[in-house]
């Protein structure tokens, strides 16, 4: 495909994206820039999540444009996928010789886009920068650091995040600008209730129920951690059913450690779109998950979570009563405790701004 010329006062960005997390933050972000009138954004799909249910649905329920490149990368290890998506994402930046890259969060998708770019000399800009677990056994916490060292711009949510940037020697083309996730939360939650027949689908009543999703290498990989982690869900299945989108990754490894018989006794569903998700975070009575995304957003619905990490980046959470860090093995306890609120001072966060996080990214990028 021949790149489009276009006015030299017009900002062309090449926004790479991989991820469900990732397809939701560009969501507000790429309304954001179409509005400008002054940004013409590429979205490029790395193909990390290729699935139907994970992938181009949710382009249609967001109302983002489709792809104008797919790189269809798969999955692999993070060696494999990173190298493959630099070398199929190489040529598309060279042939469109944009004036920015932006990337999103902390996947493979992150690290590749801003690795090829930086080679390449094309700027750039990272929303969600300055995120730390502190913890680099972590795929993600490399992620991070090396996509920031890394970018031009640095699009901060918090105090936090601008606070170990400068510890790291970042600060130049750092902004604070609040959570784009927030920004989504607002756009899509009325879209969401009104649309979404996922409760009714599955026989959930409001409250009623838990939200569970697990993901994340540090608990799938591991057979004890997985196995605790089931069990546990088990157990808070006898007080309150709980409902797990299952992941991919989480069903196969299930599957090669021979425990997927503890999924029988929970209620599994395939994953689901944005709207669903959404409408099953906001009417559960307690989240139990390892994703950053869904700590944020069961903060956003006033739903108490449970996070099965031994760190999180998103600290305001843990400091504001509604979220707990749980191993494993303190996974049931954590979880009824969230439940009946014991000893939980539960407050509001003014870290994540005020839903105009995109307008605030989309005006920099403009007088960048």
């Amino acid at each position: 495909m021949k790149p489009i010329r276009y006015p030299s006062s017009m900002k062309k960005i090449v926004t790479v994206i991989g991820a469900r997390p990732q397809f939701i933050k560009a969501a507000p972000v790429s309304r954001a820039f179409r509005d400008s009138g002054a940004i013409d954004e590429i979205l490029v799909h790395t193909g990390q999540h290729y699935d139907g249910n994970m992938s181009a649905v949710f382009f249609d329920e967001l109302e983002i444009p489709h792809p104008r490149y797919n790189l269809e990368v798969g999955s692999g290890t993070h060696a494999v996928q990173t190298g493959e998506i630099m070398k199929r994402l190489e040529p598309v930046l060279m042939e469109e010789m944009p004036d920015l890259l932006l990337i999103y969060g902390d996947t493979n998708s992150t690290v590749a886009g801003a690795l090829t770019a930086a080679k390449l000399h094309i700027p750039v800009a990272h929303v969600e920068a300055g995120l730390r677990s502190f913890n680099r056994l972590m795929p993600e916490e490399i992620n991070r650091i090396v996509a920031d060292q890394l970018s031009d711009l640095l699009f901060a949510p918090t105090s936090a995040a601008v606070a170990n940037l400068t510890a790291e020697g970042i600060t130049r083309g750092v902004h604070k600008t609040g959570d784009v996730m927030y920004d989504a939360a607002l756009m899509f939650a009325e879209k969401a209730r009104t649309q979404s027949a996922v409760l009714s689908r599955h026989g959930l009543a409001e409250k009623k129920y838990a939200l569970a999703t697990i993901h994340r290498a540090e608990n799938t990989d591991d057979c004890g951690r997985l196995r605790a982690i089931l069990a546990a869900l088990c157990d808070i299945h006898r007080d309150l059913p709980v409902v797990l989108p299952l992941h991919p990754r989480t069903k196969k490894m299930a599957e090669s450690f021979g425990i997927d018989n503890l999924l029988d006794e929970i209620t599994c569903i395939e994953p689901v779109g944005f709207l669903d998700m959404v409408a099953l975070e906001s009417s559960a009575g307690l989240i139990v998950t390892d994703s950053g995304g869904v700590q944020k957003e069961a903060y956003f619905h006033k739903v108490p979570c449970v996070t099965v990490r031994d760190q999180t980046e998103w600290v305001e959470t843990v400091k504001a009563g509604w979220n707990v860090l749980a191993s494993p093995e303190e996974l049931r306890r954590e979880a009824t405790a969230a439940m009946h609120g014991d000893g939980l001072q539960r407050k509001p966060i003014d870290e994540y701004g005020t839903g105009n996080s995109a307008r605030q990214i989309s005006s920099i990028v403009s007088a960048w």
